[in-house]
């Protein structure tokens, strides 16, 4: 799977889990604060999602990877 299908894939699960509209979530928007406006709950929510899906554990991971879809998508292709 490369970073674009990641990406994808990790769209559906934003879309699936967490209820975020398809057409605001792009690869590039923020995810936290003025972006899309998640919380720390969506986040925990977020790592338990990437976790079963992709087996990548995000626990304690700093705070840069959740920045936006990009940012989560390149984090996984390189810890798959």
């Amino acid at each position: 799977m490369n970073e674009q299908e990641i990406r994808e894939k990790i769209k559906e699960l934003l879309i699936d889990s967490l209820g975020i509209e398809a057409e605001v979530l792009t690869d590039d928007v923020p995810l936290f604060g003025d972006g899309i406006g998640l919380d720390s709950i969506d986040s925990l929510e977020m790592i338990a999602a990437i976790d079963k899906e992709f087996g990548v554990s995000m626990t304690g991971v700093g705070k840069e990877p959740f920045y936006n879809v990009a940012s989560l998508a390149k984090y996984v292709a390189e810890h798959k």
